[in-house]
């Protein structure tokens, strides 16, 4: 006669994603609110980020900050400058640089785009933010133009409108 088993065996449940919304793509790691106020955004391309070590487990913990980061197309390769991904607190001599160069990762057609679109006066490659989609890190660059001061008044001018706007309906629709 076989032996019972001592106690009950289930097969392997699935990870909750809902554990680190971060790493299962719900939540962004990072975003550039200021990219919205200083540029007219215009078209927006995904892009793998090249990482090393302990960065990914950084940008997992919440320490990655875009907000003075730019992407620039160097030898035919698209690079990101500038952002910030704070060195792992459990790390060893291995730690990474926090404000080292990453190549961006982008396909050729795309980078032709690019390059097409960054040579006219006036424009440039700004990331927008930063999250994890499949277990990899995705960078969402976009092509972006300055804003001068007086666009940033008008942007705001209209935001503050539609604010109340939306106040006054929901006020009018309070009071029935």
């Amino acid at each position: 006669m076989p032996r019972q088993p001592a106690h009950q065996v289930t097969p392997n449940k699935e990870k909750n994603p809902r554990r680190d919304p971060t790493a299962s793509g719900e939540r962004d790691a990072a975003v550039n609110r200021a990219a919205a106020h200083h540029y007219f955004l215009q078209d927006r391309f995904e892009a793998g980020i090249v990482l090393s070590g302990t960065e990914v487990k950084s940008i997992r913990a919440g320490r990655a900050n875009l907000k003075d980061a730019y992407a620039l197309i160097k030898d035919g390769e698209l690079w990101l400058l500038n952002a910030h991904i704070g060195p792992y607190d459990y790390g060893n001599i291995f730690n990474h640089e926090p404000l080292r160069t990453r190549k961006l990762l982008v396909h050729k057609d795309e980078l032709r785009k690019l390059v097409g679109k960054t040579q006219q006066r006036g424009y440039t490659l700004i990331p927008t933010r930063m999250y994890f989609k499949n277990g990899r890190a995705k960078v969402e660059v976009a092509l972006a133009k300055g804003k001068q001061l007086w666009d940033k008044r008008e942007t705001e001018r209209r935001r503050a409108a539609d604010r109340e706007a939306r106040e006054a309906i929901a006020r009018s629709r309070k009071g029935r």
